[in-house]
């Protein structure tokens, strides 16, 4: 199953969030010494990485959904998958949390470069047509 370009657009833009988060990470440790920049940096890179997979993961669970015909087995589906995402998040982030070279700050924030790209790719697809997955 391949990946539909407005995924792989919606990828692109969370790379370059979170490559902008790990420099002003950077910047910031510079001036504030309570953050170190590579365990920052590698907490956003994580959890920049949890994020793409939850994408292609959240794209092939909409795909299966909508070969099913019974509408509650889609329902259940759908429900199943949002739980297991939930709890692979929440288990990055616990393993983010005990792990000395992982910044818990940066897993945080890294979490958050989902919200960005959603949006940017709202503006940059807006008069395109969008490939229906």
């Amino acid at each position: 199953m391949s990946i539909s370009s407005t995924v792989k657009k919606m990828i692109l833009i969370m790379l370059v969030t979170v490559i902008l988060m790990a420099a002003i990470g950077a910047v910031v440790s510079a001036h504030i010494e309570i953050l170190s920049a590579v365990p920052f940096a590698i907490g956003v890179f994580v959890s920049t990485a949890l994020n793409i997979i939850k994408i292609i993961w959240l794209e092939r669970v909409v795909s299966a959904v909508a070969k099913l015909e019974d509408e509650k087995s889609a329902s259940n589906l759908v429900r199943l998958h949002y739980i297991l995402r939930l709890l692979f998040t929440a288990l990055v982030l616990v393993g983010g949390a005990f792990a000395p070279f992982v910044d818990l700050w940066g897993l945080v924030i890294g979490l958050f470069t989902y919200h960005p790209a959603k949006y940017a790719l709202g503006v940059f697809i807006k008069n395109e047509d969008i490939e229906i997955i």
